[in-house]
């Protein structure tokens, strides 16, 4: 089974940047789909991009032009670049496989925007 460990949130002020990163086992992640989700408080998790196995990437409406996915296959990792950060941005941020989760997900790791 595989398994996720994202790292890297924090507290950020608004127009600041955070890199995420998601370590997960297995010698088969470079074919799959990764994406990245976000939490907020109250609210359903929501899918803000992917990176398919050969790079292709797409992004929310609200993340375009602010956040990059990539990966490194050979660390078995995928990241995620936020830059210009917003008060909306704040959430717990996940990674999971795309369109199909895996079975179990990381504990997520929290981001939160605020002066």
């Amino acid at each position: 089974q595989v398994q996720l460990v994202e790292s890297g949130g924090g507290l950020a002020q608004p127009g600041g940047s955070l890199r995420l990163s998601c370590a997960a086992s297995g010698s088969i992640f470079r074919i799959y789909t990764m994406g990245w989700f976000r939490q907020a408080p109250g609210k359903q998790r929501d899918l803000v991009a992917t990176i398919t196995r050969g790079d292709t990437t797409n992004y929310a409406d609200s993340v375009k032009g602010r956040f990059t996915i990539s990966r490194d296959n050979a660390k078995n990792t995928v990241y995620l670049q936020m830059n210009n950060l917003e008060p909306e941005d704040t959430a717990v941020y996940y990674c999971n496989r795309v369109p199909s989760p895996f079975g179990s997900w990381g504990q997520g790791t929290q981001v939160t925007v605020s002066s």
